[in-house]
């Protein structure tokens, strides 16, 4: 049997990032083969993941990434904002969103199979177990979306938020530094006041339709329309919607930085300015772990457990 170096273990852990004491018994096992013994550590990465891929990731990143024109808006979570600020787990976020731009999946399981564009081989899905290996956390690639076109994006506070909004701009006036500015208070407007719904027409009919019982209740209920005819209360209508309508469609919210104007008046000042004719066309916003229901682990009883208590 093959003597095992201090030297190879070393070797065989700057290659892979996992432990000393794994990376010895996987140079034992392979009777010193580096190559090998990269292979065993792989296998039980799977192994090791395979055991955490029941554990709950709400935590992580949403983060953006821009290449030849395209646009990438991700989210991959983690168990924990520890592992999220990782160096290895963000290394793997950018490889998968410039993995995401070279190879157009049509969604996160096509996404697995593609070949890792980032640093480390094999598919998505082989670099993803072995981070898994690695971190010694659950890992999972929630969502993505890719948008062509003339986009500005923003990532608030490290990962917790992002946005990226689209515009109906030519490249010229997109390359312009008014027009980026533009851009990112708009994405951070998203951001922000979280529109559901780009303007009035993206309503979808049984949003619309819901809202309307709703005021229509509301009326029924007030001491001030009561009484009036139902005629009446259709004519006041349109009014109430307005107001729903300003609060969640990003062309016709109050503008953070000017309250007096809207969002849609602020874009078109812009472009007048740039002497361009352009508008918003369309955004995506995501927050980390929004609608994935976070454990609630006690950890005295976590303790205890752990010590047969």
């Amino acid at each position: 049997m093959a003597q095992i170096t201090a030297a190879m273990v070393k070797e065989l852990r700057e290659k892979t990032g996992i432990g000393m004491m794994e990376c010895k018994k996987a140079l034992a096992q392979t009777d010193g083969d580096l190559e090998k013994a990269i292979d065993v550590l792989r296998e039980r990465g799977l192994q090791i993941a395979d055991k955490k891929a029941s554990r709950v990731a709400a935590d992580g990143l949403v983060s953006t990434y821009q290449e030849n024109g395209v646009t990438v808006i991700l989210e991959v979570n983690s168990e924990s904002d520890f592992v999220a600020s990782n160096d290895l787990f963000v290394s793997f976020v950018n490889g998968v969103a410039k993995t995401i731009v070279e190879e157009r999946p049509k969604d996160v399981d096509a996404l697995l199979a593609c070949k890792y564009a980032g640093d480390g081989e094999g598919t998505v899905n082989d670099v993803l177990k072995e981070r898994i290996a690695v971190i010694k956390e659950n890992i999972k690639i929630r969502r993505f979306e890719i948008i062509e076109g003339a986009v500005v994006t923003y990532v608030h506070a490290g990962g917790t938020v992002a946005a990226a909004v689209k515009f109906d701009a030519d490249a010229d006036t997109a390359a312009k530094d008014k027009f980026k500015e533009m851009g990112k208070n708009v994405a951070m407007q998203v951001v922000s006041m979280s529109p559901s719904y780009l303007d009035p027409d993206s309503v979808p009919a049984d949003v619309l339709a819901h809202e309307k019982e709703v005021l229509k209740a509301e009326m029924d209920n007030d001491p001030k329309f009561a009484n009036k005819p139902d005629a009446v209360k259709e004519k006041i209508l349109p009014g109430k919607l307005n107001k729903f309508y300003d609060e969640n469609c990003l062309v016709k919210q109050a503008y953070i930085k000017d309250d007096k104007i809207t969002v849609a008046q602020y874009v078109e000042s812009v472009a007048k300015s740039l002497g361009a004719n352009f508008k918003v066309t369309g955004f995506v916003r995501y927050a980390k772990g929004e609608g994935i229901e976070k454990r609630n682990d006690n950890l005295a009883d976590e303790v205890k457990a752990m010590i047969g208590g």
